[in-house]
């Protein structure tokens, strides 16, 4: 499994390729912004039509990332969903694939601005989620500690070979963990952009993703 070994707040994480986050000593996997349905989404709202496989391929590699660590909780750290109206469209395979993952585990899905109040699924709601010392929400809380938290898609952009790439990315600093987004046709903030250059502090770290993750000073 393609892993990035780090600490934070004192717990021994993994950073995965695929952007999820492995908690081993709790055997939680945490992903943030799935936004399933949003192909849907953009169509309805007569944006330009995109193949409508986003919300199957982000549940196979969930599937995948849960085969492989044998998660006994899942954390989905808010804009599971693109709104609600994507959730009722969602197809039948998608809403039997996630009653299956969920089967058996704790599942938690964390309200986000995408996907506020009830959702009518499987598993529990929640503003935001404790375990051990670190707080789990969707939108990072200045001057809060020990947080885990999604939202914002981090990217960095970097010279590599004598081309310039952009990967998603975790950003890590002694309070505050971002996680990248997981789902298929999400977009990124890059990590130069002044609203995530404030809220990281100077010694912030980037965690790429992809088949070698690695971590490097948070590019500004």
């Amino acid at each position: 499994m393609n892993e990035l070994p780090f600490s934070f707040a004192g717990q021994d994480l993994r950073a995965l390729g695929s952007g999820a986050l492995w908690w081993p000593d709790q055997s939680l996997l945490c992903v943030s912004d799935l936004h399933l349905g949003k192909s849907e989404r953009t169509a309805r709202r007569g944006g330009p039509a995109l193949p409508p496989y986003d919300s199957r391929d982000t549940l196979t590699r969930l599937s995948a990332d849960i085969d492989r660590t044998g998660a006994q909780s899942v954390i989905c750290l808010g804009d599971s969903f693109d709104d609600l109206d994507a959730l009722a469209a969602l197809g039948t395979s998608e809403k039997l694939t996630l009653t299956t993952l969920q089967a058996g585990r704790q599942w938690v899905w964390i309200e986000g601005n995408h996907d506020p109040g009830p959702i009518d699924l499987g598993g529990t709601h929640l503003s935001e989620f404790s375990a051990g010392p670190l707080v789990f929400r969707h939108i990072a809380l200045p001057g809060a500690a020990s947080e885990v938290s999604g939202h914002y898609h981090p990217k960095t952009r970097l010279k590599a070979r004598g081309r310039v790439i952009t990967r998603p990315a975790f950003l890590l600093d002694d309070a505050k963990l971002i996680l990248p987004a997981y789902g298929t046709y999400t977009g990124g903030l890059l990590t130069s952009d002044t609203t995530l250059n404030k809220l990281m502090s100077d010694g912030a770290m980037a965690i790429l993703t992809g088949p070698h993750p690695h971590i490097i000073p948070m590019p500004r």
